[in-house]
């Protein structure tokens, strides 16, 4: 094992994991998983989005956007209205439930967050973010 924890790339994919995991486990009661609520955390800072920047945006196959969209919609959480810019197109808009629901799960992505940097104080916990944040940036757009 030591083999691999020298590898930081393995590490920070053991962290997603377990992040996703303990995610996971808090929306199960939902029946969402971690990708609904990135569109849902995606869309609360977009006034709205075509599919397809939600899957360049978010690094997911167009079709797999489609199937979370529709899940998202029967539960109310966004709308596809007619875009503003092309009619012929349509944009995916969180609604005031969807809003909802983001709010009820902060207090639970605070807990995944507290439970695997547990080990670090707050001065580390800044600036892992910023690390994790510029290498997001760079990295993934």
């Amino acid at each position: 094992m030591r083999g691999l924890h020298a590898d930081t790339g393995y590490l920070m994919y053991r962290l997603g994991l377990r992040s996703g995991q303990l995610f996971n486990a808090f929306l199960q009661e939902s029946g969402l998983r971690l990708r609904h609520y990135a569109v849902l955390r995606f869309l609360a800072t977009s006034p709205g989005a075509l599919q397809r920047e939600l899957s360049t945006s978010l690094g997911y196959d167009p079709s797999a956007i489609v199937g979370l969209v529709d899940d998202l919609e029967k539960l109310g959480f966004v709308e596809r209205r007619p875009s503003p810019d092309d009619r012929r197109s349509r944009i995916v808009v969180l609604t005031e439930t969807g809003g909802t629901f983001l709010r009820d799960t902060d207090e639970a992505g605070l807990r995944v967050t507290n439970e695997l940097l547990g080990p670090l104080d707050p001065a580390e916990r800044e600036t892992l973010h910023g690390l994790l944040r510029r290498l997001a940036e760079d990295g993934l757009g």
